[in-house]
């Protein structure tokens, strides 16, 4: 079965992006919108307070679980934005380390965003992502 999916490089804009610049979706697909993925263990506490890549490696775990539980993978991912609440790049750039890494060759278009705030108490990482399934048939 071939994805509904494909993702797009554009050889006239920058190769230093870590991800395709788009990603195009085929019906007949089945689209999944995840919620924000947060650093939360399974008891609603905010994991590893003050580390984000600690928190980036539970946001990540969390993400493939609630894709899972819609029938989806890391590799149907086609869209992926990625909040991390630091004004600091290098911060940004290590949780962005620890996404890329767990989507291993699959590089879905993404966005990172240091923001000021995030939800739960002591938050620094979210991740949300849209998936496109074929439906087996």
């Amino acid at each position: 079965m071939t994805a509904p999916h494909r993702l797009v490089r554009v050889p006239v804009l920058s190769d230093v992006a870590e991800y395709a610049y788009a990603a195009t979706v085929e019906p007949p697909a089945r689209l999944v919108f995840t919620a924000g993925a947060c650093p939360l263990d399974a008891d609603g506490r905010t994991v590893a307070p003050g580390d984000p890549v600690a928190q980036a490696r539970q946001v990540m775990a969390n993400l493939e679980t609630a894709l899972a539980a819609a029938d989806a993978r890391l590799t149907d991912v086609v869209k992926t934005t990625v909040y991390v609440a630091s004004s600091r790049q290098a911060d940004l750039v290590a949780v962005w380390e620890v996404v890329r890494d767990a989507f291993g060759d699959h590089d879905p278009p993404s966005t990172l965003l240091g923001v000021a705030v995030l939800g739960y108490s002591d938050q620094l990482v979210e991740v949300e992502a849209v998936a496109a399934v074929r439906e087996a048939g």
